[in-house]
């Protein structure tokens, strides 16, 4: 078989990925073996491949191949996420750039435009992976909008309804007013930011006299509908039964006492908004106060904004600012910083804002999870540090908000038949929910014209909080073969930034539902960052495209460059570096398989013992960094698991054992040498393939002819096997007399081909069972041990031993006599320095102990150098 001189990245990979889907390697069907099971966090439809994704999927295929090697039933289940915010946000500026207004469609007409822009997009994510290796059963594929998935939301919402869990109810909610529609408390960011603290002032009724107010919004002034106190200020006891008058729009309004006020805060007065502000609003219900909303849904200022009206928020607080000093309402204004609520998808500024939502009812369901993460510990988290996190997110956590008002998404299963709010019934469909409303009206004329379903979608989140569950029908069929072999996953892959969006959900929706957790293992990866430190974004110009990478790098490159620095939860220093090095790994790689597969065999000459040993060590060294690969795995240390693979292969196998066991120039190897080196590489290759898919696939078909069922993606892990220690540490030993003979032959310019003489005192009692190893790669024509020092000789030490290599005419003996001598007077000025130091009181008393010690390692390495050197000119004289 010709085996081409460079690899050919390109080529293979398509090669590879058509191979592995013909004989349909990634599906899986339940069987006997045992499942082990991955749901893809299911990226936006919306979405292209970015670094993150990389990183993410790159472990999760790890994982996978892993598996699949050990035997296990491996599934790893693709999949996309509708997104509603994201995605209508997309359709609805495709229209508009087509001249269509939304609000001149139907809901009907946006859905059909909708899902004409992710049947054309949506899958353009799933197929950029394929390009990386991910082995998904692609058959398994589903979107969070498909038929099936969208029943599974829609019969758990009516579930939850039907259990008391789900309310609907009139709240102060998060008000995204560019996507227009509210946002749960999570998926608003808090920044802070500099504004202007504007001190206003306030008129008292029926006087001259005014107070100050302090705020960092003078537009919601048109919202005031009281002044409150602390009863308690005796700065304010005059004001106590007045009212004040709001400048501008001249309402007149009460001053309230509570408590609630801060006296050392601001001014000590408060101005009450209802409805732009949850405290606001908790004081207003308190007090009965009336509740004025200025805004409409784009946050422009409605009617009550008076000659505002229609103008955006921050256009009027300049305007408003400017017009309150000019009627001498307007103190002062101070810089300030504070915390502002941003939307996490579209990163406005978010408007708390009154209104009718769906709400799920939290303080029960989260037990469960609670007690799975922080007390059994039935479900890990990897770094353990995020439970606190978790925790902190669980014990503190709300009502959720799962209304959104968008219509790309599930419809709520809320239907109306009377012009009441109470006037509902929930069903799973429009025939369901007929029935219901006739039982509850007791009107049997009603016809399903008779009922409007509520305009709303749920929140994404709620269709994604099933994910591990309804990808294998466990919502609409607790009993379905593929539910009950596949559930509870084993690990999921993620970002700590979902960990409560989604990770947290997920295991409350999996007690709730299945009764159990829905994976055991939560491995949560870092961000991916430039060298910078700076999180990769589009605007900023610093993230790659990830095609572009794997194209200059190879997908084996990118995957083993990213992982090569991505340690559990810690943040990733990208650089393409790191890809390079990927590339040159999978080069030495190559090379390595060319040199062995270019030996000539000889089925007649024996083994030399020098390759008997070789392998014998290799094989334990084999076994050792296999304890330490599952060691890691085990720890989800995928990263320290590539390294030791790395260290092996590179280390190990290529510098070491290859050299051990190759050939003299123009010589064969061996049959039994060559067939164990043959398979060492293999094993090699089985280690490597889950982070080295294509190059792994592509040298073990090249090794021999096989079958599909002998492919490499399917062959059998290394199996652990008791091994040597101490053949191990002995060969440590030997790898510096090795670096010893090296450096004297460097130093003394003799060449490699010219064979040398070695005696060696060996006071130390170290195994000799590598010196054929040491005669082999010293070239060394004879090693003997000896009991006393070699007279004209070169030495060296590895610890208490110590080796000579008698003089031969190559070395010019004056010259070398004269080289040593000032090196060894050089070495002497250098330890008197050191000495000087340590007999200073001085320095000894005030040098930190790390420094100390560092100074007396000098001391004693520069002793044994001048005890060397001497004895090697010893030996000259």
């Amino acid at each position: 078989m010709t085996i081409p001189a460079q690899f050919d990245a390109k080529t293979i990979e398509s090669k590879w990925y058509d191979y592995w889907m013909k004989n349909n390697y990634f599906h899986s069907e339940p069987d006997h073996r045992t499942p082990y099971t991955i749901v893809i966090p299911p990226p936006n439809v919306t979405g292209v491949l970015h670094m993150g994704h990389m990183l993410n999927n790159t472990i999760q295929d790890v994982l996978i191949r892993r598996a699949r090697l050990k035997g296990f039933n491996a599934c790893w289940v693709p999949g996309t996420d509708h997104a509603s915010i994201a995605t209508e946000a997309k359709v609805v500026a495709k229209l508009k750039a087509e001249g269509i207004n939304k609000n001149d469609l139907t809901r009907e007409e946006f859905l059909k435009h909708a899902w004409e822009w992710t049947d054309k997009y949506g899958g353009t994510i799933l197929e950029q992976l394929k390009k990386l290796g991910a082995s998904c059963d692609w058959e398994r594929t589903k979107f969070t909008m498909d038929p099936d998935m969208s029943a599974s939301v829609i019969k758990s919402f009516v579930d939850l309804y039907n259990k008391g869990l789900i309310y609907r109810g009139y709240r102060m909610v998060n008000w995204d007013p560019e996507a227009k529609t509210t946002l749960s408390d999570e998926e608003v960011i808090y920044e802070e930011q500099q504004g202007k603290l504007f001190f206003l002032k306030y008129k008292i009724e029926g006087s001259e006299d005014f107070l100050t107010i302090a705020t960092t919004r003078p537009e919601t002034i048109f919202g005031d509908t009281a002044i409150c106190i602390n009863p308690n200020d005796e700065r304010f006891t005059h004001l106590k039964g007045k009212k004040a008058i709001v400048p501008i729009c001249g309402r007149v309004i009460p001053i309230i006492e509570d408590e609630y006020v801060d006296v050392e805060f601001g001014t000590g007065c408060l101005k009450v908004t209802p409805a732009h502000d949850m405290n606001d609003k908790t004081l207003g219900e308190k007090h009965n106060l009336e509740i004025v909303d200025i805004f409409n849904e784009d946050a422009t200022l409605n009617s009550f904004g008076l000659h505002y009206q229609g103008k955006d928020r921050f256009v009027v607080r300049a305007e408003i600012a400017k017009e309150l000093e000019e009627i001498g309402a307007l103190a002062k204004t101070e810089t300030h910083l504070n915390k502002v609520g941003t939307s996490e998808r579209t990163k406005a500024v978010i408007e708390p804002r009154l209104s009718d939502q769906w709400f799920l009812k939290m303080e029960e369901l989260v037990k469960p999870a609670i007690k799975s993460v922080l007390e059994t510990g039935e479900i890990k988290l990897h770094p353990k540090r995020f439970e606190n996190t978790y925790a902190h997110w669980l014990n503190n956590i709300r009502d959720w908000n799962i209304s959104r008002q968008l219509w790309w998404g599930q419809q709520i299963p809320a239907y109306y038949y009377g012009d009441g709010k109470e006037d509902f019934v929930v069903a799973e469909n429009i025939e369901d929910a007929l029935a219901l409303a006739k039982e509850k009206t007791s009107n049997n004329s009603l016809t399903t014209s008779d009922l409007k379903q509520d305009v709303d979608a749920l929140d994404t989140w709620f269709s994604s909080w099933l994910w591990p569950m309804s990808v294998f029908g466990g919502i609409m069929d607790p009993e379905s073969p593929d539910f009950k072999y596949y559930y509870p996953t084993n690990d999921l892959v993620t970002g700590p930034d979902i960990l409560f969006f989604w990770v947290a959900r997920m295991i409350i929706a999996g007690y709730e539902y299945a009764g159990e957790k829905p994976f055991t293992n939560v491995y949560l990866t870092g961000l991916v960052r430039d060298k910078q430190r700076r999180k990769m974004s589009k605007s900023l110009g610093n993230s790659p495209d990830p095609l572009d990478l794997i194209d200059k790098f190879s997908a084996d490159g990118v995957r083993v460059g990213l992982l090569l620095s991505a340690s559990a939860g810690n943040d990733i220093m990208f650089d393409e570096e790191l890809c390079s090095q990927g590339k040159a790994f999978s080069n030495k790689i190559w090379n390595a398989f060319k040199l062995i597969k270019g030996w000539e065999v000889s089925e007649t000459i024996a083994q030399p013992e020098s390759s008997k040993v070789a392998i014998e060590w290799y094989e334990a060294k084999l076994q050792q960094t296999l304890v330490d690969i599952e060691d890691n795995f085990e720890k989800y240390r995928i990263s320290d698991s590539l390294m030791a693979i790395y260290k092996l292969v590179w280390d190990d196998f290529c510098s070491w054992f290859l050299e051990m066991i190759k050939p003299a120039y123009q010589q064969p190897i061996d049959s039994v040498t060559f067939a164990k080196a043959i398979e060492m590489l293999e094993n090699n290759l089985k280690l490597l393939h889950p982070f080295m898919p294509f190059l792994t696939e592509e040298i073990w078909q090249l090794i021999a002819d096989r079958t599909p069922e002998e492919a490499l993606i399917v062959s059998t892990w290394p199996e652990v096997k008791p091994f040597d220690a101490k053949l191990i540490a002995d060969f440590e030993n030997s790898i510096e007399v090795i670096s010893g003979i090296r450096t004297i032959r460097k130093d003394k310019n003799i060449p490699f081909k010219d064979a040398i003489e070695l005696k060696g005192i060996n006071s130390e009692n170290v195994s000799t069972y590598f010196d054929s190893i040491i005669t082999k790669l010293g070239n060394v024509s004879a090693f003997e041990y000896v009991s006393e020092k070699v007279d004209g000789a070169l030495s060296f030490r590895v610890k208490s031993n110590e080796y000579f290599i008698p003089i031969t005419g190559n070395i010019d003996v004056e010259a070398e006599i004269a080289k040593l001598t000032e090196e060894l007077n050089y070495t002497k000025g250098f330890l008197k320095s050191v000495e000087a130091k340590l007999s200073n009181e001085k320095f000894v008393n005030g040098a930190p102990e790390k420094v100390l010690n560092l100074e007396k390692q000098k001391q004693a390495d520069a002793l044994a150098k001048i005890a060397t050197i001497e004895q090697s000119l010893a030996g000259l004289k």
